[in-house]
């Protein structure tokens, strides 16, 4: 029987152990374009490591999950990391993991965080995570990270399955 794994609202405070959060919520602003845009500055660090990186964007369109999902893997970039911000408004699901022993995943500490529409995530470097669990038909998304021909994803299957019924932890308003 999978364990089930309850949701999480996304706060930085709550998220800093795992990466940043991007968003114009929580982010000091400053007038930019002579007042015309509000600049939300630095709200997430790019690493990059080894010599052959550097700094890429791209866009992914990722398929919509439903409730319930089976969380059986996660993955790392242990040279950089990654930023996931939506373009399309979508919700979306962050599972991370500290390490563990033997280079593993602390499967004990495992936790989901639900990502509003109008947030994005930074995973720092070596943070074990879910691949993207996108929530919404047409999902867009921009992908900051490194780019380089050295190896950067370790995969690892679980101990377990885990299990998201959708249902959250505390109250939250999403």
């Amino acid at each position: 029987m999978p364990q089930v794994l309850k949701l999480k609202p996304l706060t930085k405070e709550a998220f800093a152990p795992f990466g940043d959060v991007i968003s114009t919520r929580e982010g000091d602003a400053f007038p930019i374009n002579s007042g015309t845009t509000q600049r939300y500055h630095h709200l997430g660090k790019i690493q990059v490591e080894g010599n052959d990186g550097e700094p890429g964007i791209s866009m992914t369109v990722g398929q919509a999950f439903a409730f319930p999902i089976k969380i059986a893997m996660l993955e790392r970039h242990p040279l950089g990391s990654q930023a996931w911000i939506p373009t399309t408004g979508n919700a979306f699901i962050a599972v991370v993991a500290p390490g563990g022993a033997n280079d593993r995943p602390d499967e004990t500490a495992l936790q989901a965080f639900y990502v509003n529409g109008d947030q994005g995530v930074n995973y720092h470097a070596g943070v074990w995570h879910h691949p993207l669990l996108n929530l919404g038909p047409g999902g867009n998304f921009i992908v900051v990270d490194r780019i380089g021909s050295a190896p950067n994803c370790d995969e690892c299957n679980l101990n377990q399955v885990f299990l998201l019924d959708g249902t959250f932890a505390e109250p939250a308003s999403v």
